[in-house]
């Protein structure tokens, strides 16, 4: 434990004996932090007052909060719904700190690149503030400012927080089975790129090409030339959130094809283009005055492997088709279930969560729920999926909440449906793509210019009768040396019976050497069968407890 971080080791422990108690402390090693503080934490039980505590502790926990709001197999319900209106509101830093930070970052005064700039911020978060300007050609841009200081605090915390991680997965049994440290890492990774605005604006140019076909979509443009990893310069979007619509202005709107576009979008980036954003909760997206929905926000996003695309579309079609046993076994596909693992336990579990969203709406909260429910539900078998899958869930259940809004009545198991065969022709289409083709080409390339000098070395096996087929399915050379050990055990165990057998009949023949009062060959052979049984049980124990 390093001194620099004595505070954020006390806020830990302050935080843990909230919504831990005493005894998760002292688990923790870290019952020292709570020493001094005034008045003493006092447990609490409501879970709505996590979100309220991680807000007062800083931009490093809330963070925190938000990616635990995605681990449904590490949290009840109740703190991730209490968690999920985390609210990373805070109070804007004043505009001389604005201006000082655009200027050091840009190397030119804002007069010079804006000819206006709002000095009120549109929007204050903890990691920074969004200010609405003009260019000199006439354009409405959105300016993003990173908060200074901020990742100079982020980076002490996350150091902490690593020392504290390795601690309880090297000293307790929840931190290993859990995987402390790499869940941080996995962190610190994320809240790295969220903190690098480039990024960003890599993400925004990302996302408008992929969505581009979709026309009731829009995603805001960076501009390249006025962004920094600190400064984030993009077109401004004007709109209102999703949540702020009124009656009449729903009632205006076509919600279903909205929510139907939306809903498809989001299939598109997580099962074809394997990258998707990852936090479309209700105040990221916004309503145009033309109608149609913007997405905002893309500091947090996550990427699909391929092959986990294919697992996804299959899980997916078996959720919304009922198909238990289908959804059962595309999920154990997706992570690696433990070594103790009761199957049967686990296939009733999800049968009963696939039966019970059959007929569901989006009035329900029905997909995104049954994600996040099959997530918890191989929690409790110790079946952790992959982050990105967490922020699957998540992304879902905020689809699942917007849906609602444009439309109560939108059927999320039959826009699945719909899109299964649109999804599987862009897949194809996307393996058919030039640098697939060319991949595929020089694949092909390098088999033909191999493909004779190894046909024909197989025919000359074949023609001297040399050809061997071996399939290393286990170690042979091992259950061999361990077929000679109990052969060799149990011939001389037979052999030391023998001699006992032996040792008993000479006892009755006749001699004139005697030993403790019994014929001395007897009583030898009796004593070697004796030393050798003893020998015999010694080496067994001590190779059993060896292996």
């Amino acid at each position: 434990m390093r001194p620099e971080h004595l505070r954020r080791y006390r806020d830990v422990a302050w935080l843990l004996a909230r919504h831990g108690g005493l005894d998760l402390v002292r688990s923790a090693g870290l019952e020292s932090g709570l020493r001094g503080l005034e008045p003493a934490p006092q447990r609490t039980a409501d879970p709505s007052s996590l979100a309220a505590d991680l807000e007062s502790l800083g931009p490093t926990y809330i963070k925190l909060g938000q990616l635990l709001s995605t681990r449904s197999d590490l949290l009840s319900e109740t703190e991730l719904e209490a968690l999920s209106r985390l609210q990373d509101d805070v109070a804007p830093f004043p505009f001389a700190e604005v201006e000082a930070m655009i200027e050091s970052e840009l190397g030119a005064r804002i007069s010079k690149i804006f000819s206006n700039f709002e000095a009120e911020p549109v929007a204050a978060a903890s990691l920074g503030q969004v200010h609405r300007a003009t260019l000199r050609d006439g354009r409405e841009v959105a300016v993003k400012v990173q908060r200074p200081g901020v990742r100079e605090v982020v980076d002490q915390d996350l150091q902490a927080f690593a020392e504290i991680a390795a601690w309880l997965q090297s000293h307790t049994e929840v931190g290993r089975r859990l995987g402390l440290s790499e869940l941080l890492e996995e962190f610190a990774k994320s809240l790295s790129r969220e903190l690098d605005y480039r990024q960003e604006a890599r993400n925004l140019a990302t996302l408008r090409g992929n969505l581009a076909d979709f026309k009731h979509l829009v995603v805001p443009e960076p501009v390249e030339d006025l962004t920094t990893s600190r400064i984030l310069t993009m077109s401004f979007v004007r709109g209102i959130k999703v949540t702020e619509l009124s009656n009449l202005a729903r009632l205006e709107l076509p919600g279903q094809a909205l929510a139907g576009e939306l809903f498809r979008a989001y299939l598109k980036q997580i099962l074809v283009d394997g990258f998707f954003h990852a936090d479309p909760h209700p105040g990221n997206v916004l309503v145009t005055p033309d109608g149609r929905l913007a997405l905002i926000d893309l500091g947090m996003v996550a990427y699909v492997a391929p092959r986990l695309q294919e697992h996804l579309i299959q899980l997916l079609l078996a959720v919304a088709e009922a198909r238990s046993d289908d959804a059962v076994a595309h999920s154990l596909r997706i992570a690696q279930p433990p070594a103790d693992f009761d199957e049967t336990a686990y296939a009733r579990a999800v049968a009963d969560l696939v039966n019970r969203h059959r007929d569901a709406t989006a009035s329900t909260i029905e997909i995104g729920r049954t994600m996040l429910e099959l997530f918890r539900i191989s929690g409790t078998f110790e079946i952790h999926p992959a982050p990105e899958l967490s922020l699957l869930g998540k992304a879902l259940l905020n689809l699942d909440q917007i849906g609602w809004m444009l439309d109560p009545d939108f059927d999320v198991n039959g826009a699945i449906r719909a899109s299964a065969s649109d999804l599987m022709r862009s897949r194809m289409a996307k393996a058919a793509s030039p640098g697939a083709v060319i991949q595929s080409m020089l694949e092909l390339k390098d088999l033909t210019e191999r493909l004779p000098s190894r046909l024909n070395r197989m025919l000359d096996l074949l023609s001297s009768n040399q050809f061997e087929v071996r399939i290393r399915a286990f170690d042979e050379g091992q259950l061999l040396s361990g077929l000679h050990k109990i052969a060799n055990r149990i011939t001389l165990g037979l052999l030391m019976a023998a001699m006992i057998v032996s040792a008993g009949m000479m006892v009755r023949v006749p001699s004139s050497v005697h030993l403790l009062g019994y014929p001395a060959v007897a009583i030898v052979f009796f004593g070697v069968a004796a030393a050798g049984s003893l020998f015999l049980i010694l080496s067994i124990l001590r190779d059993d407890r060896r292996h």
